[in-house]
């Protein structure tokens, strides 16, 4: 043997050394040679070569050739116990050498152009190294931390680890006490923030603690009573305006009416306070983090606060949302969630339903607010505790470790389960899919439990802002090197699911929305795994929740791989994606206010997480009133989150609004056209959707009714 071929396919010399010297190492793993080394790694060497001679004697000879005879001639040799330590070893630097070819086809098509896998994140310097950085994370993670159970199950598709790349670095979401930082002041890395002065600078510092603790997590981050916790705020602005104003005129000699006096008190109030919200929703989609690779993302709760200063806030957050960015383009950030109650705002001759009504104008223009329906069955049991939603759908409410509040608690980690693929492999027996769903969900429960154990026993330094600005339930006497699990017990550990439309399909040969059978099928599917969420609460004191999956890239992954597995199936796999948790798949042609009475139902049971949409032709604008009924329509059927769609092409250059059909603005001839949609919940520009997210809203239907 003159030569031996490399795994890169290099030719180079060949060292008959470093056949002894394999497998010496091979005897040392099992304890050494027993009698005389020296010569068994010899014999055994020059077993091997002579093995190379007759079956290499004119082919190439490659490295993986010599180790097969390796194994053979220890195997041979009565060496077995060595032979299967020399296999191992095979086969964990196989692994190695595969997930770095793997981390490298990752990286050169991540240097070429940023995945879309996060409509939030763009094509910059910084997003590339952020997902570089995410790529090598998940590597690690699948194959160095995570049991190889749960990492099989992650990469053959039965369940997936939402946000692996973050694993076992840090939590997902939080609604954050704003009250808390403003009024006793904060710290983020470079020296003391007071308490603001005025609401300019309480709406400054709101967008920094948005900013500031989303480098900290890798989920969403929101503001659950923003009109509560800046009304203070807006108090402090009336009265140092009262006093400007009235040591002008004392200046100045002169005297006014004292109506009058407060009316501009009133109105340099409201002007200050509506350039405060604008300010906030400029900063809030130009402001990055995550090494400047993406805006926070951030929601706002609002509409319930009855008081002058609360009403002040979210009428001008209204207005200035309203009036868009710089030229008019609508604001991709924050979330805007609409609080609605009845006695509060949701009638007429309600304290807050001119405000609503604001509300309804602005979103039929914008997309947003959204509406949450705070008297929903499972929304209202909790008394005065008002519920509050972030990012997508995000719920936490309920505890069974302390007081069930919403500020200072959020999402810990959440996995999601392919249901579409359990209806494929239990065909019509539905005692073998109730068997499978059981199965699938153990390993969520115990994948979740692993993620968890890990998280618990990060530590309070390891989160600067999040922990070490006490805005988790019981962190305040935690010190740095104390491990935050006393705090992240209030958490949630969620398991999504994804696809329940196409699993039915599987099950019954309809959807829910074609076919009350399938419906109840459906019904009875998601309530079964609310139970055991529920069950494993009491099991393991942790709170498990049940969430309606926002899938953005995985509503693809999981389709393509069961294509792969399973052909293309009929209503199930014979497109680019799976429909959204328990939505009623895009593309069926039902009405508004049937599609509402569908999906109302499975609200109750996810309680992590839920929203419905109704898809409208274009901005309805001009009909407020069929506006308003849909919104009552989604109060009645019990949801507790809702939205309504529709598209919004705007014009980059003149910032004429409308939908543009054509490839340019009608006004000005431009193509530089923002086209903005609801992706999952929040939202994006289509030029930012994966190519699932395209296809799926290309093929959305416009939900007409007689409203």
């Amino acid at each position: 043997m003159q030569s031996i071929i490399k795994r890169d396919n290099v030719e180079v010399p060949f060292d008959t050394g470093k056949i002894a010297a394999c497998i010496d190492k091979a005897f040392d793993a099992t304890g050494g040679y027993t009698g005389d080394g020296k010569r068994i790694s010899f014999e055994l060497a020059l077993n091997v070569l002579k093995k190379l001679e007759e079956q290499f004697a004119d082919a190439p000879c490659t490295v993986e050739n010599v180790q097969d005879l390796v194994e053979t001639v220890l195997i041979e040799g009565g060496h077995s116990k060595v032979a299967k330590a020399y296999i191992l070893y095979r086969q964990k630097r196989t692994a190695i050498r595969e997930a770095r070819s793997e981390l490298m086809d990752a990286v050169a098509e991540i240097v070429r152009e940023t995945n879309r896998d996060n409509a939030n994140v763009g094509n910059s310097p910084s997003a590339k190294v952020l997902q570089i950085s995410e790529a090598a994370s998940k590597s690690f993670y699948l194959k160095r931390v995570i049991p190889a159970e749960e990492s099989s199950a992650h990469l053959n598709g039965d369940i997936y680890i939402q946000d692996l790349s973050w694993y076992g670095k840090t939590l997902t979401c939080l609604q954050i006490p704003l009250d808390k930082l403003l009024v006793n002041g904060f710290n983020n890395g470079h020296g003391s923030i007071r308490s603001p002065k005025n609401i300019r600078s309480a709406t400054a510092l709101a967008a920094i603690i948005l900013q500031s603790n989303q480098n900290d997590m890798h989920g969403g981050q929101s503001f659950g009573f923003f009109d509560r916790d800046m009304a203070p705020f807006v108090e402090i602005e009336y009265a140092r305006q009262e006093k400007l104003l009235r040591e002008n005129l004392e200046e100045l000699k002169l005297t006014a009416p004292e109506e009058e006096i407060l009316e501009l008190v009133d109105k340099h109030t409201r002007k200050e306070t509506y350039q405060a919200m604008e300010a906030f929703i400029y900063n809030l989609n130009t402001m990055h983090s995550r090494a400047g690779a993406q805006v926070p993302f951030s929601s706002i709760n609002l509409g319930t606060d009855t008081s002058r200063a609360g009403r002040m806030v979210t009428e001008c957050f209204l207005r200035a949302y309203e009036r868009g960015l710089g030229k008019g383009e609508t604001p991709i950030f924050p979330n805007l969630i609409f609080k609605l109650k009845y006695g509060i705002n949701f009638d007429e001759g309600d304290p807050n339903y001119d405000l609503f009504h604001l509300a309804m104008k602005v979103a039929c223009k914008r997309l947003f607010p959204t509406f949450s329906f705070l008297d929903a069955t499972f929304n209202n049991v909790f008394g005065d505790e008002e519920v509050c939603y972030m990012g997508c759908r995000t719920r936490v409410i309920g505890n069974i470790n302390g007081a069930e509040v919403t500020n200072g608690r959020g999402n810990l980690s959440f996995t999601s389960i392919n249901l579409p693929r359990l209806g494929i492999r239990a065909g019509n027996n539905l005692g073998e899919f109730y068997r499978l769903l059981d199965k699938t969900m153990e390993k969520a429960v115990q994948q979740l439990l692993t993620r968890y154990n890990l998280q618990k026993n990060l530590r309070v330094k390891d989160f600067p802002f999040l922990m070490g600005q006490k805005l988790y339930v019981e962190s305040d006497d935690l010190k740095p090197n104390d491990p935050i699990e006393k705090a992240i017990k209030h958490g949630t550990l969620s398991i999504g699911f994804i696809g329940l439309a196409e699993c039915l399909v599987a099950l019954t040969g309809s959807h829910h929305g074609e076919d009350p059978g399938a419906q109840a099928q459906g019904v009875s599917i998601v309530r079964h795994m609310r139970a055991i969420c529920d069950e494993a609460s009491q099991k393991h004191g942790l709170n498990f929740s049940l969430l309606a999956t926002p899938a953005e890239q995985l509503s693809g992954k999981f389709v393509a791989m069961d294509l792969e597995k399973y052909g293309k199936r009929k209503g199930i796999t014979d497109k680019k994606w799976y429909t959204n948790s328990f939505h009623v798949p895009v593309e069926c042609k039902i009405t508004a206010l049937e599609k509402i009475a569908i999906e109302g139902p499975y609200h109750v049971y996810c309680n992590a997480g839920h929203i419905s949409y109704v898809e409208l032709a274009s901005a309805p604008g001009h009909n407020i009133e069929a506006y308003e009924k849909i919104i009552r329509a989604m109060a009645e059927a019990d949801m507790g989150y809702g939205a309504v769609n529709f598209p919004l092409d705007i014009c980059r250059d003149c910032g004429t609004q409308g939908l543009h059909a054509s490839e340019t603005c009608p006004a000005c001839g431009s193509t530089d056209i923002s086209r903005v949609r609801r992706i999952t919940g929040y939202l994006s520009t289509l030029d930012r959707f994966n190519d699932y997210k395209l296809a799926e809203e290309e093929s959305r239907i416009i939900h007409t009714d007689e409203v």
